[in-house]
């Protein structure tokens, strides 16, 4: 990985975001897989960077979506999914997830926001104690799960099962 934006050991980009947040910069965070991206993953981009100045998002490696999606290799390499996501405008920074959670992360970074998707709900987060404790706050953004990588998985089998392209 090449890129200027990814960030192979977030340990490197403590002294980064420390600058930026003594800049008087707002600094927010988000997670996710990534696996196709969609435009479910393009609205929540767009709604945790309008929340502030600079967009950190942690993609899920392999490893860590065999945790919370097991028995379903992902269908592009980690270190492909970080570059797609990286290569967006809005995104500043990109960091792996190797964790079930981004709660080390979160303590890591310490972003300003805490970033999920509309399926999740703030008061049952492992992440949300640990943020709000710092002073952080967590926010719900994108549009409403209407869109999903294993949607569109599923309509490609159909699709191949049915002899279309």
């Amino acid at each position: 990985m090449t890129n200027d934006k990814i960030h192979a050991d977030p340990r490197s980009l403590v002294p980064r975001v420390a600058r930026l947040k003594a800049e008087g910069r707002t600094i927010v965070f988000g997670n996710g897989c990534f696996e196709l991206l969609h435009v479910g993953h393009l609205r929540y981009l767009e709604g945790a960077k309008a929340l502030g100045d600079v967009l950190v998002i942690a993609v899920n490696t392999d490893e860590s979506m065999a945790m919370i999606k097991p028995g379903r290799p992902p269908v592009v390499p980690d270190y492909e999914r970080m570059e797609m996501v990286a290569a967006l405008e809005i995104v500043d920074f990109v960091v792996p997830l190797t964790e079930r959670n981004p709660v080390e992360l979160i303590k890591l970074l310490r972003p300003d926001v805490h970033t999920k998707g509309t399926d999740y709900d703030p008061e049952t987060m492992p992440e949300t104690p640990v943020v709000r404790g710092y002073g952080g706050r967590v926010a719900i953004v994108g549009d409403p799960k209407e869109h999903s990588t294993t949607e569109v998985l599923a309509a490609l089998r159909e699709r191949d099962g049915a002899g279309e392209p």
